[in-house]
């Protein structure tokens, strides 16, 4: 069995178990927290010896594909995390890569993210991991300019879109400018107001963030267009539970048309990143996915879009020799990642520095190796890394009892932020990268210059092989 609990309860069951597992005295909740932060430190460490599995079509580059995402929390600190994950996954696993599949190479945290800030982090794990197979990314602006940086510094690879973005994207631009789409969000705040505080509480509508709301927006429709149903065309009897729930619909009837269209291009939608979740994307699931989207019209954008996208990383798969394995387009992996560390890490104050932490513990299988690599981080690695990091319950408990104390908060040790990048304890600190240009075939001239005096990082991953011209 297994599950997900807070480091309070894992205190409590190792209680529970004292006696059978033979220990004198369970760790209390601090003590637990010490081990996750160690085990996220040891993680980074081991992540720079990560087994590199490069691709046939791309013999430079690491094997793995750098899935990339930028998450916020309470505060002003916005978390950067970057994770691994090996390009053959569907050759070697079957269904849809989880956390126990990625390696965490980066976790940082800063009060924003622009492009090159992001492609600093990037250009520093090139240097200790090397170059990507691809970078996988949302649909921000600050993830595709920092592609854009390392494209302009000699170091970029392929970018892949995620799924979940590009079906909500695909849905939003037609359906944003529906007539019935602002009367229908407007209908069911008010649906909701009338039932959630009656006898017809269960039909409420569901709740949906309002952040990116068409990647939640279907399970809002789908309720919709079942609550319909229930009140079909006829008279209803005065004090009826019928009469009551006709009543509260509000103008939500008006909107069928859209309800009816959005479900139908939404749910095959659905349908089609199942599957390729799951299986990956490569010629057999295309062409399942085709058959899906054939429900809509020809014409619609919806379909047009979506295709369009299949097509375009399609052309990816087959250059990198996955499109009959499986290429993986999904960011799940991180998005799991934020959501667990929010609801299990630690209390009701989500301190961004203090999640940083905890992330890289949540990633990967747990061994006995990993107990033995815990036990040698020190009390002073472990200060390195949190050690000035003030947490937002600290300052709470500081500042809120002592009035003409907020000064405090704006001191300039409380602006360093928590960075953990992927190498070994002794990683060099040298900052030249010196990039190889993809295009490796157009290279003309000796690779290497007797006397030059440049020279490579101490930990560098690049490997200098004669060749033949």
């Amino acid at each position: 069995m297994r599950a997900r609990i807070s480091f309070r309860a894992v205190s409590r069951v190792l209680g529970v178990l004292a006696a059978p597992l033979g220990l004198a005295k369970a760790p209390c909740p601090h003590t637990v927290i010490h081990w996750v932060t160690r085990l996220s430190i040891t993680r980074l460490q081991q992540a720079g010896a990560l087994t590199k599995n490069p691709l046939s079509a791309d013999p430079f580059a690491n094997g793995f594909i750098w899935i990339i995402d930028i998450s916020i929390a309470l505060g002003c600190g916005k978390l950067l995390a970057v994770l691994a994950l090996d390009a053959h996954h569907y050759a070697r696993q079957a269904g849809a890569p989880g956390l126990e599949h990625v390696h965490p190479i980066a976790v940082s945290v800063a009060e924003s993210w622009t492009g090159e800030a992001v492609a600093e982090v990037l250009k520093e794990l090139i240097g200790t991991l090397g170059r990507p197979v691809a970078l996988r990314k949302d649909g921000g602006s600050a993830l595709a300019q920092a592609a854009d940086e390392l494209d302009a510094k000699g170091l970029g690879t392929r970018c892949l879109d995620d799924l979940s973005h590009v079906a909500a994207n695909v849905l939003k631009h037609p359906y944003v400018q529906h007539p019935q789409f602002d009367t229908f969000l407007s209908a069911c705040g008010q649906v909701s107001k009338h039932l959630k505080h009656s006898a017809l509480a269960c039909l409420a509508p569901p709740k949906t963030s309002t952040k990116a709301r068409f990647m939640h927006l279907h399970r809002l429709v789908k309720w919709a267009d079942q609550l319909l149903q229930h009140s079909p065309p006829g008279a209803a009897r005065a004090g009826s539970a019928f009469a009551k729930l006709r009543g509260a619909l509000d103008r939500l009837p008006a909107c069928k048309a859209f309800i009816h269209l959005f479900r139908r291009d939404a749910e095959a939608l659905l349908q089609c990143q199942e599957v390729l979740k799951v299986q990956g994307l490569r010629e057999q699931t295309r062409a399942q996915c085709h058959q899906i989207v054939e429900a809509m019209p020809p014409s619609s954008p919806v379909r047009q879009g979506f295709e369009a996208w299949m097509a375009t990383h399609l052309a990816v798969a087959r250059e990198l020799g996955l499109d009959t394995v499986g290429l993986p387009i999904s960011s799940d992996p991180i998005a799991s990642l934020f959501g667990v560390a929010k609801q299990r890490s630690q209390g009701p104050i989500k301190d961004a520095d203090r999640l940083a932490v905890y992330l890289p513990a949540f990633c990967g299988q747990l061994s006995p190796g990993d107990a033995a690599s815990v036990l040698e981080v020190s009390v002073a690695q472990q200060r390195e890394v949190m050690g000035s990091v003030s947490s937002l319950s600290q300052q709470r408990r500081q500042v809120l009892p002592n009035p003409g104390s907020l000064e405090s908060l704006f001191e300039a040790d409380r602006h360093r932020h928590v960075e953990l990048l992927a190498g070994s304890k002794n990683r060099s600190k040298n900052a030249r990268i010196y990039p190889l240009s993809n295009n490796y075939e157009q290279a003309q001239g000796a690779l290497w210059e007797a006397g030059n005096e440049a020279t490579l990082p101490l930990n560098s991953n690049v490997s200098v092989i004669p060749m033949a011209r």
